[in-house]
C-alpha cells in the first residue's frame, strides 16, 4: 500500500505527475489519497496531522509525505521506518513527530539523484521512485545511507494550535484528546467550549469540542462552520480551560 500525504491541493498536476511515477516504479501497488490538503508551507502542522492520521494503517504501508518549501535547497532527503511502516520524504521536521512518537524507529538519507532531476519538484522526481521500490518490495538499500537521527525535530508533545479546517468547518488542533478529560472545557479566540461526545449532543448552531476520528480534539459547530462562527484560522492558540500558557509551543 502506497499513501500520499501532501499540500498539492487537488486544482493542479502535481498529485497526478506523481502518481504516474509511482504506478512506473509499483505496477498494481495500491495507492490512497490520504491528504492533499495540509496547510501550505506548514511542515510543523503537517508533522502533527501526519503522526495522527497515519497511527493505524497496517504494517508495511508505504507513506510518501510532501510538506516541503525547502526544495532545492540544503535540506535533506529521507527514509523514515517507524513501528514498521515507511515514510518517504524532506527531513524538515514532517516526519519527525511520528518517529519520535513510534516504540521502535530507524533513518537513512537519500544519497541517490536521477539524472533528470528537477530542483524544484523532488516529490515527482525524487520521492516517488524511493517509495515505488520500497512498495514494491525492492529496498533501495544502495541510494541510501543510514543515519542515527533525523536533522530537524519537532517537539512530539501536543501542539496546542490549530492545524488543519476540513470543508464542514471543524477545526483541527494538535492536541490528543486522551489528554483532556471529557466533560472539561477548552479555550480558543478568548471563548470557553464545552464538550460534547458527538454532534447530535450540541444544540443546533452551538460551539462545542470533541475528540475526532483521529484522535484530536476538534472544535466543531452542529450544522454550521466552527471557522466562520470563531473566526478561526490555522495557527490559532487553543488551551485546555485552566492549563498555564506555557504548555502551548
Amino acid at each position: 500500500m502506497l499513501v500520499l500525504f501532501t499540500d498539492y491541493g487537488w486544482r493542479d498536476p502535481y498529485v497526478g505527475q506523481m502518481k504516474a511515477v509511482l504506478a512506473t516504479h509499483a505496477p498494481g501497488v495500491a495507492v490512497i489519497d490520504l491528504l492533499h490538503a495540509v496547510p501550505d508551507f506548514n511542515p510543523h502542522a503537517g508533522a502533527h496531522l501526519l503522526a495522527a492520521l497515519c497511527r493505524d494503517l497496517p504494517v508495511g504501508a508505504v507513506v510518501l509525505a510532501v510538506v516541503d518549501p525547502g526544495v532545492g535547497g540544503p535540506r535533506e532527503a529521507v527514509v523514515v521506518e517507524a513501528d514498521g511502516r515507511f515514510y518517504v520524504g524532506p527531513d524538515n521536521g514532517l516526519l519527525s513527530v511520528l518517529a519520535g512518537r513510534a516504540q521502535a524507529s530507524r533513518a537513512w538519507r537519500i544519497d541517490w539523484r536521477p539524472e533528470n532531476c528537477s530542483d524544484s519538484f523532488h516529490g515527482r522526481d525524487l520521492f516517488a521512485p524511493i517509495a515505488g521500490w520500497i512498495a514494491a518490495g525492492d529496498f533501495p538499500e544502495a541510494k541510501l545511507k543510514p543515519v542515527d537521527s533525523l536533522q530537524v525535530r519537532f517537539d512530539t508533545a501536543e501542539l496546542s494550535r490549530i492545524l488543519y479546517i476540513d470543508h464542514y468547518g471543524n477545526a483541527w488542533s494538535g492536541i490528543r484528546g486522551e489528554l483532556a478529560e471529557a466533560g472539561s472545557e477548552i479555550e480558543v479566540k478568548g471563548v470557553r467550549l464545552a464538550w460534547r461526545r458527538v454532534f447530535m449532543e450540541a444544540g443546533k448552531g452551538e460551539a462545542f469540542w470533541h475528540v475526532n476520528s483521529a484522535g484530536l480534539i476538534e472544535i466543531a459547530v452542529n450544522r454550521g462552520s466552527a471557522a466562520e462562527k470563531l473566526d478561526l484560522k490555522v495557527g490559532d492558540l487553543v488551551r485546555l480551560a485552566g492549563s498555564p500558557e506555557g504548555q502551548v509551543h
